[in-house]
């Protein structure tokens, strides 16, 4: 649980983050969910005063633990082969964490989290749907990834000869919600009715985490003592001496300084964790143009530039590569280093993570808890799909050019800062401070496609010296969505689009799967476009590795190794 510091040229900040906690009595104040301690009128207060449930998320799930292990078994003993979870988000991205950290445990059904539309996706997630329950997820009970993946997931139980089909969905969501009523009218197995005062990406503790938790076989009890353990050293009133303000402070004052790329060096045994934290930190700090951008999964070979800073996670000795964190270093990089006792820590890290984003976030004066540019994307999404209603077909954006049948187009401020106009020569964009951001709507398991975009992500981590993120659409929308477009205006975006080889309809829907995620790369282009973000769309006439690597090279042409 201890939290070392190197503050490298940042001593001075850090005294003053540690400073300013200390003298606003932060961690009393947040505990107690005193709201006088936050920026903003009231009205701004009153809303950031419903959103912090987390704080205790542990007293209300103690007591359920005994139901949870009850309908755990209960599934196991039913003959359920598997439990997919349909999600987006917050909703889904601690589960996967725990499915990859912890593991399945033996004699229960296979975990599978659904967190994406690809019709590719939908299909390999649902493959057993006869023998599966489907494990719904949506805080707001409306989200249009869970529901349409839903609708699915019930015609093939149908299909398969269940007519009673409620009774092999699970829905976690708030109260009163139209998944909840649902959930009631079509007797789903179960309902798990969540505080609604508990934000979605603050949820890893409440039912959205501790349901897929119990059904993966996950030893509640150690995963919980060790969140307590964490809450009760978040509680010490010394910042240098409470893990999550140590690692708050550090944040902050990093950013302040123009090292806003929080780069994760994670082991691999704790690698998917950076997903979840990348969600945490981008979403609650990235708006009014400032931001933490949180940097997970990067090749180790990046080039370090001065606008870093850098968490290293030691699980049981074990670290990253020890030559990157000694390059990290080099580069002036203030470092955070986390020890992690072991796996089952993990519960502890939620907590840890959660804590020194809101220390973050209050240090940057700003409010971690709201996500104001997330409705864009689904305003977008929204007005494309009506379009798409009435004329059955989706608005294209006009294409700048092509090249081999696929399309480029480009974002008014990338035209405006091409000297060539060109979109071939998108990635001279790049300066120092900025970072890339790959966004690919394809389906995430697609091995073939998965190493084409992860080469370009190396090759520009290696070429530049600029910080790189990935995302798979339309999940990156519910986490780093909210930084791209209401961060700083340092991200310069390469969006791939792919017309899937076959289709999927939606169930009582006019449109299909296929159609439902171009919407949404297109509808977050032209957020991305008219928030005034450099971003090139690429447009794949076919979710082909070869296509791919084809633009890629074309792009990468303008940068010289290093």
């Amino acid at each position: 649980m201890s939290t070392s510091i190197d503050p490298g040229p940042l001593r001075e900040e850090m005294d003053g983050a540690f400073a300013r906690l200390g003298q606003a009595r932060f961690a009393e104040a947040l505990w107690a969910r005193a709201l006088d301690i936050w920026p903003g009128d009231a009205s701004v207060r009153r809303k950031i005063g419903e959103r912090l449930g987390w704080l205790r998320a542990l007293e209300f799930v103690s007591p359920e633990i005994v139901r949870l292990r009850g309908f755990a078994e209960g599934v196991r003993a039913s003959g359920f082969t598997d439990v997919v979870l349909l999600g987006m988000g917050g909703s889904s991205l601690a589960p996967e964490v725990m499915r990859q950290v912890l593991g399945v445990a033996p004699g229960y059904p296979r975990f599978r989290m659904l967190d994406s539309v690809d019709p590719d996706a939908v299909r390999d997630a649902m493959a057993a749907a006869a023998t599966s329950l489907f494990v719904v997820a949506s805080k707001s009970g409306t989200t249009i990834e869970p529901n349409s993946m839903a609708q699915e997931a019930r015609r093939r139980v149908e299909a398969a000869g269940h007519t009673d089909w409620g009774s092999r969905f699970v829905a976690i969501t708030d109260e009163h919600t139209a998944l909840h009523q649902e959930a009631l009218a079509r007797r789903f197995r179960d309902v798990f009715v969540n505080p609604s005062d508990i934000g979605g990406r603050y949820s890893a503790l409440s039912y959205f985490g501790l349901v897929p938790a119990a059904l993966m076989g996950a030893d509640l009890d150690r995963l919980l003592a060790g969140a307590r353990a964490m809450a009760d050293a978040c509680r010490a009133a010394d910042p240098r001496t409470n893990p999550g303000l140590a690692l708050g402070a550090a944040m902050a004052a990093a950013a302040d300084r123009g090292r806003d790329k929080l780069t994760l060096l994670l082991p691999e045994r704790f690698s998917s964790f950076g997903l979840w934290v990348e969600q945490l930190v981008a979403e609650s700090t990235g708006k009014q143009g400032k931001g933490v951008v949180p940097i997970a999964g990067e090749t180790p070979h990046a080039t370090y530039g001065s606008d870093r800073a850098g968490v290293v996670v030691r699980l049981q000795g074990e670290t990253a590569d020890a030559e990157t964190i000694d390059r990290l270093r080099a580069s002036g990089a203030p470092i955070v280093t986390l020890d992690v006792s072991d796996v089952s820590a993990l519960g502890a890290e939620f907590l840890r993570w959660e804590i020194a984003t809101a220390a973050c976030g209050w240090l940057l004066r700003i409010n971690p808890f709201d996500e104001p540019n997330v409705q864009q994307a689904k305003d977008a999404t929204s007005a494309l799909l009506d379009a798409y209603k009435a004329q059955r077909r989706l608005p294209e954006p006009e294409a700048h050019a092509s090249h081999r049948s696929v399309r480029l187009t480009l974002s008014e401020a990338a035209r405006g800062a091409l000297e060539t106009g060109t979109p071939d020569a998108f990635l001279t964009l790049l300066k120092p401070g900025d970072y890339f951001g790959l966004l690919a709507y394809v389906s995430p398991d697609a091995p073939a496609l998965a190493q084409s975009l992860q080469r370009l992500r190396s090759e520009v981590a290696q070429r530049t010296p600029c910080a790189t993120m990935f995302g798979y659409g339309p999940r990156y929308l519910h986490s780093t969505g909210q930084l791209h477009k209401g961060g700083p205006n340092s991200g310069v975006f390469v969006m791939v689009v792919a017309a899937p080889l076959e289709d999927l309809p939606i169930p009582g829907q006019p449109f299909t799967f296929g159609v439902l995620e171009r919407a949404q790369g297109l509808g977050d282009f032209r957020s991305l476009d008219r928030a005034g973000r450099r971003a090139l769309l690429v447009q794949l006439p076919r979710p082909e590795a070869a296509s791919l690597d084809d633009i890629a090279g074309m792009l990468l042409r303008v940068l010289h190794r290093g």
